[in-house]
């Protein structure tokens, strides 16, 4: 199980790196609020990552970190971002419920009970970026309606 939670901190921190990408390609572009998006949500992932860290170091364990790949730097529209997103919180949702599998194989009750939080956390992560995309659909190339919703997503608290 340990080994398991020290690829999900390689993960979660893979997101953030991900997410940090996206937000400095938002910003080369002036997208700013979108930018601003993206920055929350990598720090959310940050601390995702310092859940599991903690968790591991409350159970006795080891941290074993692991070198990160380097993200994609350049996307050709907000829309293609935001569907990116979308697609890695699905992943990330994938390896959540990876690590519940093994957590009742192993009939360890306490890590099963500590990924609940992430199970609901990524319905929610799911959720949020998929209502970006749905808008960024709707919306199309309008620039007008574009500036708009980058005002939008850049009000986001962290």
């Amino acid at each position: 199980m340990q080994s398991a939670l020290n690829k999900q901190i390689a993960e979660e921190l893979g997101s953030a790196y991900l997410y940090q990408a996206m937000s400095a390609d938002f910003a080369a572009k002036n997208r700013l609020g979108m930018a601003a998006w993206m920055q929350a949500q990598a720090g959310e992932e940050m601390e995702h990552a310092r859940k599991i860290y903690q968790y591991i170091l409350d159970r006795g364990g080891r941290i074993e970190l692991m070198a990160l790949a380097a993200p994609q730097q350049s996307w050709e529209s907000p829309l293609a971002v935001f569907k990116a997103s979308y697609k890695h919180e699905q992943h990330i949702s994938a390896c959540i419920h990876d690590l519940v599998k093994l957590a009742r194989e192993l009939d360890d009750t306490a890590t099963e009970v500590f990924l609940a939080w992430f199970v609901t956390e990524q319905v929610e992560e799911e959720a949020s970026v998929d209502e970006v995309v749905q808008k960024l659909n709707q919306l199309g190339d309008a620039p007008h309606a574009l500036y708009m919703l980058d005002k939008e997503l850049g009000a986001r608290q962290a």
